[in-house]
């Protein structure tokens, strides 16, 4: 028996801006844009992805899973990211290794410091 994980689902208010947005973030490419669903990956038929469904419902609390992402130059990819249109969020890390921020529905991520050499 063999299981494999295959995407992550995100609710979002709209969800192709959101995929859109998070493609764009991530250097991925969108894999389904069908009516309801869409869809992104690393590359095509790479696995995890991350799949984007419409909710009427606003985001009220703090996320109970979140991405971690650990580049090779956090103060860069912060920049980066903000610049996207990410928000810098504060949610009790106090002076951590790594940053948190929003993406433009409030989702919260984590970018943790660059990779040992």
């Amino acid at each position: 028996m063999g299981l494999d994980w295959e995407q992550v689902v995100v609710a979002a208010s709209d969800p192709v801006a959101l995929g859109r947005w998070w493609c764009d973030a991530l250097d991925w490419v969108v894999v389904d844009h069908g009516p309801v669903v869409f869809e992104i990956q690393p590359e095509v038929d790479r696995t995890p992805g991350i799949m984007f469904l419409p909710v009427e419902q606003a985001k009220t609390a703090q996320n109970r899973l979140h991405i971690d992402l650990r580049p090779d130059d956090q103060d860069g990819e912060v920049e980066r990211l903000i610049g996207l249109g990410a928000t810098r969020v504060d949610v009790g890390q106090g002076d951590a290794s790594w940053v948190v921020l929003a993406d433009p529905e409030g989702n919260e991520f984590c970018v943790l410091s660059g990779r040992a050499l």
